[in-house]
């Protein structure tokens, strides 16, 4: 009995391992926030080291996607200014005059 639930155990940690590398490789944030909340308990030296490559990798994405959008923002922050310097100021009321 106790085998059976110490492989059960390692699969749930070789599963974990496996949907954090697909979740790198796909760029998916959520799913990475998620397994992070479903930290496994690791004792195995090797799946240690993998556990924490895969989580510097994460740490990586994260921080790039963060670069990226906040460049992203800036750039349309300067987009919005342009256009709005760029059109004529217009008038409040109707002018019959001209």
């Amino acid at each position: 009995m106790f085998l059976k639930n110490s492989c059960l155990l390692g699969e749930k940690q070789q599963m974990w391992l496996k949907e954090l590398k697909i979740a790198i490789v796909e760029k998916n944030v959520t799913t990475i926030n998620k397994l992070l909340d479903m930290l496994p308990s690791l004792e195995d030296p090797k799946e240690i080291e993998e556990a924490i490559y895969l989580l510097k990798e994460a740490t990586s994405l994260v921080q790039g996607l963060k670069d990226k959008t906040e460049a992203s923002m800036i750039q349309m922050q300067k987009n919005i200014k342009f256009l709005n310097s760029a059109t004529a100021n217009k008038t409040a009321k109707f002018d019959i005059t001209s």
